[in-house]
């Protein structure tokens, strides 16, 4: 059963048509990131789910500043255990760059998504969901696409602000996502204990998640052949993704000066789409085609690691790292190495091994959810 929707999920939400629909004006004056903006509560139908709502929020964009951002939260029904509702923080795979792109705070969300809502619900944890930077209800710009830092505090700020309009909820919190939500789930597991040190964090599932792309990304150049599923389609495309974000953030690095005139029309051309037309766009493309030099220069090189890599120690709570050896998405010697990196670094983690598809779960995979997810809840309260 595939759980998360990762690389290769091309949501609904794509259209442009459904990104005007969805963003909103905000307030011209800027407030410290954890801050709400408005929460619009949702009829109980909404998403399938009781209890939701709509949390419009700012959050810390890619230079600190506040960004408007949104996001979804969920409550369980019935009364409150003693010391609030647990939350569990819900990280989504990839879903494109444009404004209403997240699939979060559109109706009626992606299954998938769904799915995992309905899961920790029913295990006694509120479920809170952010869109990310610039994929949901604002027009803030490109989505800084596979940015941990920013995937960091969007999911971070959203629970403070969570906490804020809702008493009920609990300091005691985790988070939980999927290919690009693995890796922002990861990137959230440690930005959280220097970031917001008044919660207490319990730890992180992560499935299949994107990492050491930084160590292989700079090996292209302009004469990588088409190698048919590897280095054409949807790779591609997830490529102009993240060259279109490092231009976004890190202008330093002259990001235009490594593309082909192909590449620069592609980069010019999706920051304000979802994944289903990027990869219309940028089909029949190579990574070879994009680009006019290679990527090997220590500044390009030390850009995309600041911006992208996930760190392998410095971890303060248990990490679930649940792989697939025949994911082909994120190739699966990438999970290898990253395992290998934990274990380097000494970072409490635990590990099961699939041989599905990207994101897809075993039994063996549910069992040891259900068992991380108790344990989040039988802790004690970190002081």
């Amino acid at each position: 059963m595939r759980w998360f929707g990762g690389w290769g999920r091309l949501v609904v939400a794509g259209a442009v048509a459904v990104s005007a629909m969805w963003t909103v004006a905000g307030p011209a004056r800027a407030a410290a990131p954890g801050t709400v903006i408005d929460v619009l509560p949702q009829a109980d139908g909404w998403r399938g789910i009781p209890g939701g709502s709509i949390v419009d929020y700012w959050m810390a964009g890619s230079d600190g500043t506040p960004r408007r951002a949104s996001g979804v939260l969920f409550v369980p029904s019935g009364r409150a255990p003693v010391g609030g509702w647990p939350i569990m923080a819900y990280d989504h795979g990839t879903s494109g760059l444009g404004a209403g792109c997240g699939g979060q705070t559109t109706t009626p969300g992606q299954s998938e998504d769904n799915l995992i809502a309905k899961y920790f619900l029913a295990k006694g944890f509120a479920v809170v969901a952010p869109d990310y930077l610039g994929l949901g209800r604002f027009r803030t710009g490109p989505h800084p696409y596979l940015e941990l830092n920013t995937e960091a505090t969007a999911t971070i700020d959203l629970v403070r602000a969570a906490r804020a309009t809702h008493p009920e909820l609990s300091r005691t919190w985790a988070v939980v996502g999927g290919s690009q939500g693995g890796q922002a789930a990861l990137g959230t597991a440690h930005l959280q204990h220097g970031y917001a040190p008044e919660l207490d964090f319990r730890g992180t599932i992560t499935v299949d998640p994107e990492s050491d792309i930084e160590d292989v990304l700079p090996a292209a150049g302009p004469w990588v052949p088409r190698v048919s599923g590897v280095t054409d389609g949807d790779t591609a495309g997830f490529i102009a993704m993240i060259l279109t974000g490092l231009r976004e953030t890190h202008p330093e690095v002259d990001v235009n000066s490594y593309l082909s005139p192909r590449g620069r029309d592609l980069v010019d051309s999706i920051g304000n789409l979802c994944l289903r037309d990027i990869m219309r766009r940028t089909d029949g493309s190579t990574i070879g085609d994009l680009l006019s030099r290679q990527l090997t220069t220590p500044t390009f090189h030390a850009a995309l690691a600041s911006y992208m890599a996930v760190a392998t120690t410095g971890y303060d709570a248990p990490i679930l790292l649940l792989t697939n050896a025949t994911d082909t998405t994120v190739p699966a010697p990438l999970h290898a190495t990253l395992a290998a990196q934990f274990l380097a670094g000494g970072v409490d983690f635990h590990t099961v091994v699939g041989h599905g598809t990207h994101c897809e779960l075993n039994p063996e995979m549910w069992s040891a959810i259900s068992n991380f997810a108790a344990r989040i809840k039988t802790t004690p309260t970190h002081p």
